[in-house]
């Protein structure tokens, strides 16, 4: 198995462990992963401002970066889904349109190409789920709690292989953090709150990690939570799924 590791920028600016715990995780089940380094930004900071007409050049170089992989891999479910709906190439639209069939978000991966049952990872901590927009309505990760059908959750399913580790429960399971990209800026006060009502919904279940598949969310609460002194810390569900011992 063929996989092309896509780290996006900030992941790769900002959180280079998650990173790094997404290519040993993939590694620990056999597959051949190779990271093209003339990877950028996938574009989708300029589509959601309303210039996605500029995004071509991104397209065209992540066409020709994993155009030639079985599957592409990312640890972000945003990203992954800016991928899935939006990539196009006027020089080779067949490429393109087999790329948005084979791109998966790391958990969805682990579950639904690898069928992970069973992982070697200890995290001995008191862990709460951040249901991401995208990952949850876009990439259909876990099952929307407006909907009265029958509950799933992708990360769920892998946390709960992890010894030592306790799921909290929370009020509301699946409420926007506020980030929404450039909502953060356009709207910053209506998003740090939510953001703040987000992690009260946490911190009063007594989680002391705050993990989800979307580094960008956990960005956004990662702020809120440095600026109130808060001992809660995030992390990136890959990394309790490849940790044995990850120090609080």
């Amino acid at each position: 198995m063929n996989i092309g590791l896509f780290i996006p920028c900030y992941v790769n600016q900002l959180y280079p462990n998650a990173a790094i715990a997404t290519l040993e995780l993939l590694q620990k089940f056999g597959a051949d992963v190779t990271y093209p380094a003339k990877q950028t930004c996938c574009g989708q900071p300029m589509a959601n401002s309303g210039y996605e007409h500029l995004t071509q050049s991104c397209n065209d170089l992540f066409v020709e970066n994993f155009s030639k992989f079985d599957y592409i891999v990312a640890p972000s479910a945003s990203c992954v889904l800016h991928v899935k709906d939006h990539l196009h190439s006027h020089a080779d639209e067949a490429a393109a349109t087999e790329i948005r069939g084979k791109i998966y978000e790391l958990v969805e991966f682990l579950t639904d190409v690898l069928k992970i049952e069973k992982l070697d990872a200890h995290f001995p901590h008191k862990v709460g789920i951040h249901q991401s927009c995208h990952g949850l309505r876009g990439l259909h990760l876990a099952q929307m709690s407006e909907l009265i059908a029958p509950d799933f959750s992708k990360p769920r399913h892998l946390l709960n292989m992890v010894s030592g580790l306790e799921l909290t429960e929370l009020d509301r399971v699946d409420e926007c953090c506020g980030f929404g990209g450039l909502f953060c800026i356009a709207e910053e006060a209506v998003s740090v709150k939510m953001g703040k009502d987000r992690i009260t919904d946490h911190t009063k279940h007594g989680a002391e990690y705050i993990t989800s598949p979307d580094l960008s969310c956990l960005m956004h609460m990662e702020g809120i939570l440095q600026r109130n002194k808060s001992k809660v810390k995030i992390i990136h569900i890959a990394e309790i799924l490849n940790s044995s011992s990850i120090k609080a």
